[in-house]
């Protein structure tokens, strides 16, 4: 199983970044990919995650109305559009996979892309 990221980068507050996640090597329509984040010194957070088989969707408290996310699943590829960012969502950006279903530990998502960073500043 591999996922890949990419999209991170340098934003001003207030504007839009998107990230995307690739995935490969196991059956993506059925299970889920969350998008969770990491400053130093602070446990990772999960931010959203996505249950490609139906769509269901979670959002954390500090990102819903900024965030969304979604799914190709005839691209193996999860997408997570960024706006009105805040420079408290400065961090290194993972997404993760889970089997059937969005979860809600990060121990319970076996599979881990290589992150991106993720950098609001004026």
């Amino acid at each position: 199983v591999q996922l890949v990221e990419s999209g991170g980068g340098l934003v001003q507050p207030g504007g839009s970044l998107g990230l995307s996640c690739t995935a490969s090597g196991f059956n993506f329509g059925v299970n889920a990919i969350g998008w969770f984040r990491q400053v130093p010194g602070k446990e990772r957070e999960r931010v959203s995650c996505i249950s490609n088989r139906d769509g269901i969707t979670y959002y954390a408290d500090s990102v819903k109305g900024r965030f969304t996310i979604s799914v190709d699943n005839a691209k193996n590829t999860v997408y997570l559009q960024m706006n009105s960012l805040l420079p408290e969502d400065t961090a290194v950006y993972y997404c993760a996979a889970a089997w059937f279903r969005c979860r809600v530990a990060v121990r319970d998502y076996p599979y881990w892309g290589q992150g991106t960073q993720v950098t609001v500043s004026s």
